[in-house]
C-alpha cells in the first residue's frame, strides 16, 4: 500500500492514535512482526507496542528516524509520520474530563491580590514556572489550591502532586495513570547528579531517586502534549531541580505551567520567585476585626469555642495576638488551639512570656519538627553572613529598618547588603512593606523570639531587650482591660 493510501485509510475518529495506525500499517505492508521491527530499528518491542497502541505519541526525533529507516519509508511517508507526531503533541492526553485539583477544607482569607496576580500570570502563560516561597505555615498550599481552582474552573486541566510531609489541609485527588506519570516524572526531575544526595531523601540519604524510571519526564510530556495544563508540586523538600530535565519538559510542553510550593526557591533560569508574606494585620492603634489576620484568628477561635461571642475587650485582645504573631496563619491557628484549655487573657499572657514554646506545634504534623526545629533548619541554610546579620537585627532595638540601615550595620556596600537582605526575605524570616514609594523591612516576631532564646550571645550587653514585633503599644490588652 502506498504511503498516501496508508494515510488516507486512517479514520478521522482515530486521529488521536494516527501515529500508531501509520506505524502498524507500514510494518504490516512489508511483513514485519513487532519483534523484527525492533531488531531492525534497535527500538524496544515495548516502545513499538506503545506507539502502535497510542500509549505513546511523541517519540524522540531519533526514534522516529530509526523507525522510518527500518520501515524503508520514502520522503512522503516520513513526512506523514512527522505530521502525526505534531498532531499528537497538540492533542496531548485528550482529557474526557480535565483533571481537577484537591478540594480545600477551609476558605481562604486575605489573599485576593496574590491570587489575582498568580491567576493572571499562569493563565496567560506570562510565567510558566512560579515558585511560592515562605516560612512554614504561612499559607502556600492554600494559595496554590485557590489558584488551581480558578484555572480549573476556566477549563485548564490541573495535575497535583503532594510531597511527603506537606500540609494535608485538603481532600486529595483521585489516583490513576496521570498521577502515576507525574510521580515518576517528579522523582526524575529532582534526581540529583551522580554522587549527590536526593533533595527529598532526608538525613539518611535514601534512594528515592531510584523510583524515577528513565524516560519518565518524556512519558509525562507525551501525556501533556501542547495543551494548557497546570502542574502543582506542593511541599517540595529542600534542594534543587535538575535544570536540564526541567527545561526539557517546559520546552516539550509549551502549554505547561508549573506551580511549586516549598521553603526555598530552586534559583533556575525562568523561575518566578513569589515570596508569600504573613497576612495583613490592623494598623497600630486600630481595633479592626475585618483585617485578614484577625478574621482568620477569630475563625479558628470559633472552631475551638463555637459559643465564642467576642466582646470589645476580646476584640482588642484578638488584634493584639495578631500583631504579636505578625499575622502568620499557622501561628494564629496554633495560638487559637490553646483556647480549649485556657481563656483569651491567659493566652495573651502566655504568648508574651514565651511565644515560641507555646506555638512549638506549629511545625505540627506527626513526625515533623516543632517550630524550633523548622526554624533551626531554615537558619542552618542561611549563609554565615546572613545569619550574623539576622542575629544583629534580632539583638537590636529597632522595629523596622531600611536597606540603608543594613549597610550601616554591616559596614558593607549597597550590593552586598542587598544580597544579604534578599536572602533573609527569601528565607521568610523577614517581611517587607512597600508603601509611598519606600521599602521597609522587619524580622518576624516569632523569629526574633526564637533567635533570642537560641542564641542570647548575639545580643550585646548594651543592647536593650527588644520586644517581639507587636504594635508600638505592646502592653497586653489583658492589662488594659483589667
Amino acid at each position: 500500500m502506498h504511503s498516501t493510501a496508508v494515510a488516507a485509510a486512517v479514520p478521522l475518529a482515530q486521529e488521536a492514535t494516527r501515529l500508531g495506525v501509520l506505524i502498524r500499517a507500514h510494518r504490516l505492508r512489508i511483513g514485519l512482526t513487532q519483534r523484527e521491527l525492533a531488531d531492525l530499528s534497535t527500538i524496544s518491542v515495548r516502545a513499538i507496542r506503545d506507539l502502535e497502541q497510542g500509549k505513546a505519541r511523541r517519540p524522540r526525533p531519533e526514534t522516529l528516524r530509526l523507525m522510518a529507516d527500518a520501515l524503508r519509508l520514502g520522503p512522503r511517508a516520513r513526512a506523514s509520520l512527522e505530521a502525526a507526531v505534531q498532531r499528537g503533541r497538540a492533542t496531548g492526553a485528550g482529557w474526557e474530563q480535565p483533571p481537577a485539583p484537591p478540594t480545600a477544607l477551609h476558605p481562604m482569607v486575605g489573599r485576593e491580590a496574590e491570587l489575582a496576580g498568580l491567576e493572571r500570570e499562569l493563565s496567560s502563560g506570562a510565567e510558566r514556572l512560579v515558585h511560592l516561597v515562605g516560612l512554614a505555615g504561612v499559607g502556600k498550599t492554600r494559595l496554590a489550591l485557590a489558584v488551581a481552582e480558578r484555572l480549573h474552573a476556566a477549563g485548564m486541566p490541573v495535575l497535583w502532586h503532594t510531597f511527603p510531609g506537606a500540609a494535608a489541609d485538603h481532600l486529595g485527588c483521585a489516583d490513576g495513570e496521570p498521577a502515576a506519570r507525574v510521580a515518576a516524572a517528579v522523582t526524575e526531575l529532582l534526581a540529583p547528579a551522580d554522587g549527590e544526595r536526593h533533595p527529598g531523601s532526608g538525613p539518611g540519604g535514601g534512594t528515592a531517586a531510584a523510583a524515577g524510571s528513565p524516560g519518565a519526564v518524556d512519558s509525562l510530556a507525551e501525556l501533556l502534549g501542547d495543551q494548557p495544563v497546570l502542574l502543582v508540586l506542593d511541599g517540595v523538600a529542600a534542594g534543587a531541580a535538575r535544570c536540564d530535565r526541567l527545561t526539557g519538559l517546559l520546552r516539550a510542553c509549551p502549554g505547561l505551567r508549573l506551580l511549586v510550593t516549598s521553603d526555598q526557591p530552586w534559583e533556575v533560569p525562568g523561575e518566578r520567585i513569589f515570596l508569600l508574606a504573613p497576612l495583613e494585620v490592623p494598623a497600630a492603634g486600630a481595633v479592626d476585626t475585618s483585617a485578614p489576620a484577625v478574621r482568620v484568628f477569630l475563625d479558628h477561635v470559633r472552631r475551638v469555642r463555637p459559643e465564642f461571642a467576642p466582646t470589645a475587650a476580646d476584640a482588642d485582645r484578638a488584634v493584639w495576638v495578631c500583631r504579636w504573631l505578625d499575622g502568620h496563619p499557622g501561628a494564629l491557628a496554633a495560638a487559637a488551639s490553646w483556647l480549649v484549655v485556657c481563656d483569651l487573657p491567659a493566652l495573651c499572657d502566655s504568648l508574651r512570656e514565651d511565644p515560641v514554646a507555646l506555638l512549638d506545634h506549629l511545625g505540627g504534623r506527626p513526625g515533623a519538627d516543632g517550630f524550633r526545629g523548622v526554624l533551626r533548619h531554615r537558619l542552618d541554610r542561611l549563609s554565615p553572613a546572613a545569619r550574623d546579620l539576622l542575629g544583629a537585627l534580632c539583638g537590636g532595638a529597632g522595629e523596622e529598618f531600611e536597606l540603608a540601615g543594613i549597610t550601616a550595620l554591616t559596614g558593607g556596600g549597597l550590593a552586598e547588603s542587598g544580597r544579604l537582605l534578599r536572602e533573609l526575605l527569601i528565607s521568610g524570616v523577614v517581611r517587607a512593606a512597600h508603601e509611598g514609594g519606600s521599602s521597609r523591612f522587619r524580622v518576624l516576631g516569632l523569629v526574633r523570639a526564637a533567635c533570642r532564646a537560641a542564641a542570647p550571645e548575639h545580643r550585646t550587653a548594651a543592647a536593650p531587650e527588644h520586644r517581639t514585633a507587636a504594635a508600638p503599644e505592646s502592653r497586653t490588652p489583658a492589662a488594659t482591660a483589667a
